[in-house]
């Protein structure tokens, strides 16, 4: 049987969601960005998932896109198809009414580490590391770019683009681009504990506020106030607003019901 390149695992109102092609670094093809993509879908319909992890096996994270497969298709169509289909994937993670967590252990390079950038939150091994290091091999990493200088400062993200090197977790932390940054015995558990955490609240307003985080970030400072107030006032509105409010005056913990 061929081995899956993407596996899922629901515990607890979390979908782990694991890359599964060590021998490659856990190099994008075709077929695994478009079995995330699927798997997203369906995590999306899905209510009894609040949070997803996206964790990878092996040594590294993921090394970017699968250079073999590109280049056995050397054509403008193939390579369009290609960053486009990554273009999609990444659009979906931020579209997606759940948060994202980014598991990261070994090294998570190129469209690895657009990915990282791309989740919502990113929890990194001691070991991590991380690089855009398409400017050494004469492909400079545009389309990590987008994430990464929406993660990181703009002189950060510039010389990470210019020079290839690999920066450790502890820089990338410093930067932005990871949140935490914990000893590789206790990456699961930190990471777990974290999504359990997320996922105790009320999806709805998860989801309300990813989208809104999102949709606020890229408007001027009035615009932005403008959505988020109206934002705020729809969540107001909604059945676990009054729910979690109640609770806190009742000095109770809530009963959330997503509506």
């Amino acid at each position: 049987m061929t081995t899956p390149s993407l596996l899922r695992d629901d515990q607890d109102g979390v979908a782990t969601l694991t890359l599964n092609r060590p021998r490659t670094r856990n190099a994008l093809t075709m077929e695994l960005m478009a079995t995330i993509d699927a798997e997203l879908t369906a995590i999306g319909a899905d209510a009894s998932v609040h949070v997803v992890v996206i964790a990878a096996n092996g040594p590294a994270f993921c090394a970017g896109h699968d250079m073999r497969e590109m280049r056995a298709t050397p054509t403008r169509e193939a390579y369009e198809a290609v960053f486009a289909r990554c273009s999609a994937m990444m659009r979906h993670i931020v579209a997606l009414p759940k948060p994202v967590i980014a598991r990261v252990q070994g090294t998570a390079s190129a469209a690895g580490c657009q990915l990282v950038a791309t989740c919502d939150l990113a929890v990194a091994g001691e070991a991590a590391r991380f690089a855009t290091p398409g400017v050494d091999i004469g492909l400079f990493c545009s389309t990590p770019m987008v994430a990464l200088s929406r993660a990181v400062g703009r002189k950060a993200a510039m010389e990470m683009l210019l020079t290839g090197d690999l920066i450790d977790a502890h820089r990338a932390r410093e930067l932005g681009l990871v949140n935490r940054v914990v000893p590789d015995s206790e990456l699961d558990t930190q990471v777990i504990a974290l999504a359990r955490q997320i996922a105790s609240k009320s999806p709805l307003t998860l989801a309300i506020g990813k989208e809104a985080f999102y949709r606020q970030a890229e408007l001027d400072l009035a615009a932005a106030y403008a959505l988020t107030s109206e934002v705020m006032t729809r969540n107001m509105m909604a059945r676990d607003a009054e729910e979690g409010i109640d609770a806190f005056l009742e000095k109770r913990p809530p009963v959330w019901s997503g509506t």
